[in-house]
């Protein structure tokens, strides 16, 4: 099993506007089936973990970008870690919780099995794992624009190894290698 945070981010390093949104994101064309695309990762994915603000995105536009179809589109577990009244998905296997990165692992990665833990949204998300040495991972689809500020793909010192870059339509998809980050202050 890996960690992998896979994400999408403007060219200037920003994951959404100061106001979350991901407008600019919908504009530019890549092929969900190619290179660094949702379909060939989806499948690898054994539960799910996200922040707040991911969460709430989907609950106000899931359904708006999925038309026809359900505005919750994982059939895996999730974790959303969050210190906010969230309400879940009905019917869906979301688990709303404060607990910290640590314990949300434990029980992410026992529910994903032999099978990826996927780090959806929240750089802060990602760099509390990357913090506690729990992120293998980083693969990011590189949109041609740029927003000038908003929410950092990771606001943390990371370091990274580049495995892997591909072109996928405006997209450049890179995959970087864990190698390690600061460590939290205790």
């Amino acid at each position: 099993m890996r960690v992998v945070y896979y994400t999408a981010m403007t060219l200037d390093g920003f994951l959404a506007t100061e106001d979350h949104s991901l407008e600019w994101l919908f504009p530019h064309d890549i092929d969900q089936s190619g290179p660094g695309g949702l379909e060939p990762f989806i499948g690898s994915v054994g539960a799910i973990v996200m922040g707040a603000n991911t969460y709430a995105w989907l609950q106000e536009h899931g359904e708006a970008e999925q038309p026809g179809g359900d505005p919750w589109p994982y059939d895996v577990p999730a974790w959303v870690l969050t210190h906010r009244d969230l309400a879940p998905f009905p019917g869906k296997d979301i688990r709303i919780t404060a607990a910290g990165v640590e314990q949300v692992y434990a029980d992410a990665a026992a529910a994903a099995g032999d099978r990826d833990l996927w780090v959806v949204g929240g750089g802060g998300i990602a760099a509390q794992f990357a913090a506690h040495g729990l992120l293998d991972e980083v693969q990011v689809a590189i949109a041609p624009v740029t927003i000038g500020a908003g929410t950092p793909l990771l606001p943390a010192h990371v370091e990274l190894r580049l495995e892997s870059a591909h072109r996928n339509r405006d997209f450049v998809v890179a995959t970087y290698a864990v190698l390690g980050s600061d460590r939290p202050e205790d």
